[in-house]
Order: C-alpha cells, then structure tokens, then sequence
C-alpha cells in the first residue's frame, strides 16, 4: 500500500477537524473512526480510498484501494483541511474580540473543512434548505447510493457523490421518488445540466472576483444568496463570504453577542467588518461555538 506523508502546520489540530467530519450525523462520503477519516477519491475516471491519520506533525495518508497518484492526493487533502492557512492573524483578530477570544484556546487549530467539489457543495446546500440536519444527511445518502459510484473495501462500501452528467438525465419523479421535494429536484436536475452543459465550473468562478461568482451563481435557478456564499466558502475557500440569513450564524450571534434572533443586515456588516478578509473562518468558528448546545452546523 502507498504511504504519504503531509507536513501539517502549526496552529492544526486533527482532532477538532475530525468533531467536524464527524458530529454523529450519517455522512455517506467518508467515514470517521477514532482516529483517522477514510475517504474515496476520484481522479481521471479512477478512484482511491484513502485513509487519514495523524503522526507527530505529518498526516500519514495510506491509500488502501486503488490508484496511487501522490500529487493530485496530497493536493485534495490539502484543500480539503485547508493546510496552506495561516490562522494567526485571524486569531490576532478573534483576540481583540472579548466575546470571542476564548475561540483561540478553545478551537485552535480548527481549519475551514472545505468541499472540494463546487458541484458538491451547490448540491448539499440545496439539499439542506429548509429542513433539519439529520434529513438532509438522509437524502443525500439516497441520492449517493442511487446515483453514485460505490466502491467496497472489507465489507465496508465507500461512495463518490453523482456526476453531474448523471443528475442531469433524471426526472423530478425519479427524485421524488427518494423524498426530494419538487422543487429542489428541479433545482438539483438544473444545475446539474449547467456543470454537465459547460454553462458552469469550478475554474470559471475562479476567475472571476467573489462579488462576480456571486452573481453569476444566482442567475441559476435554485441559487440564493446563502447559497452562493456557501459554495464559494466551502470549495473555493473565498473568506470574505458571509452566510447571510444563516439561522445557526445568527444563533451563535444572539449567544455571544447578544445580537437579535434576526439581525440587521447593516449590524452584521458591522460586526464581520472587524474581520475583514476573514468573514468566513469566523462564520465557520461560530457554528463551531454552537457544539455544546446542538451540532446542527451545515
């Protein structure tokens, strides 16, 4: 079996970034044991199960089925677990803030857990809207072991989530028929057909500023503003994206800071114009602060 070996850096802790994979919810995308997280990857048509652990100041990544391809495994892993970050200037920031500098001690090492896979994350958030947590997890689970690729590793099975080239050719029936609503069916099966059609990738939001990939992915039906935001967070890891309207961000708010259960838009510009160029890391840190209380964390 291939071994890897990733350097980590300083201000990392495995074991925070596992809570977050894990959380006791039934992620069908990877699998998290008590100290490492296993994960199927896919590269060029080719899949690799890999399993993460930590070793000193390294992630040992062993590939226990499949292709082999070091660079493109530690590059995902990498994006991923955010682990080209430095978090001490946000934490200089989190320190300034007397509600939230316990943050520094108590989450430290926290990285933003990313989806890679732009399709992936516009999916889950529109998969997630409007229902509790544990539902969500249900139907995507439906929709991955439907229409995803499965791989078996003693008696175990791993699954990649759809293609878009395959959500594109179903009908809102065959999605209702697993419990979606007809509406995020529609929503799902569209922006299925804009990934699978070229209308919309990855490396086109790239190029484009945040404000501009915000607009372009609100012009796709099914597309709001929390869940443009939440994408570019997510995969492209753009930190000046704030979840507007998110209901747990507004709990963690009215908690620590005493805000109303429905902001202002204009205090909550207020607020995350303290950290600038970090917004979504502090998103991230006060969903992390929601844990004791209740894990619904997107």
């Amino acid at each position: 079996m291939t071994q890897i070996l990733l350097p980590t850096p300083s201000q990392f802790s495995f074991q925070e970034c596992l809570w977050f994979l894990d959380r006791n919810y039934d992620d069908c995308l990877h699998e998290v044991r008590e100290n490492s997280v296993l994960k199927l990857l896919s590269f060029n048509e080719k899949t690799s199960l890999i399993e993460i652990k930590q070793v000193e100041n390294y992630l040992h990544i062993e590939v226990l089925l499949g292709e082999s391809d070091k660079e493109k495994i530690c590059q995902f892993v990498t994006e991923w677990f955010d682990l080209e970050r430095d978090l001490m200037p946000f934490y200089h920031l989190l320190a300034q803030d007397d509600d939230l500098k316990y943050m520094v001690s108590d989450y430290q090492g926290l990285r933003l857990l990313g989806i890679p896979d732009l399709f992936e994350a516009l999916c889950w958030s529109i998969i997630g809207q409007q229902i509790n947590l544990s539902f969500a997890y249900k139907l995507k689970r439906r929709l991955t072991e439907n229409y995803g690729t499965k791989v078996s590793y003693q008696n175990q099975d791993y699954f990649l989530f759809p293609k878009p080239e395959i959500l594109a050719t179903l009908t809102v029936e065959e999605l209702k028929n697993i419990q979606f609503s007809t509406r995020k069916a529609e929503y799902l099966i569209e922006i299925a057909r804009n990934f699978s059609e070229g209308i919309l990738s990855k490396s086109m939001l790239e190029e484009l500023s945040t404000q501009e990939a915000i607009q372009k992915l609100i012009n796709i039906r099914g597309i709001g503003e929390w869940t443009a935001n939440y994408a570019l967070m997510k995969s492209l890891k753009r930190l000046e994206c704030v979840t507007y309207g998110d209901v747990g961000l507004y709990n963690a708010l009215h908690s620590l800071k005493k805000f109303p259960k429905k902001p202002l838009r204009k205090d909550l510009e207020s607020f995350f114009s303290g950290f600038k160029n970090w917004e979504a890391y502090t998103v991230f840190y006060l969903w992390r602060s929601l844990a004791t209380k209740n894990p619904a964390i997107p």
